[in-house]
């Protein structure tokens, strides 16, 4: 444990910040694994509404600076093209 004022206030605040951050990655992974199984199973309408509302996803802990904005464009491409595929397959 910490003896410095300073150094125990900043092991709060990096607790608090990892706290919300295992549940922003979290739902993160659950907005990929919709986009993806939607995908592989060949149902396009819903690849299309799943990968909406992950690219929002991704905007926001992009904002947030939970994620890096050119790795939230990365992800947000890759759903993309495996939404495409299912669309071009049906």
């Amino acid at each position: 444990m910490a003896n410095i004022k300073s150094q125990i206030k900043r092991n709060r605040q990096n607790e608090k910040r990892r706290k919300r951050n295992l549940g922003v990655r979290s739902s993160l992974k659950t907005a990929t694994k919709k986009v993806t199984s939607a995908a592989e199973s060949g149902d396009a309408d819903a690849a299309t509404a799943a990968l909406g509302e992950a690219s929002r996803a991704y905007d926001k802990a992009a904002s947030k600076g939970m994620l890096h904005k050119r790795a939230a464009a990365r992800h947000k491409s890759r759903l993309a093209k495996a939404a495409n595929r299912s669309a071009a397959a049906e």
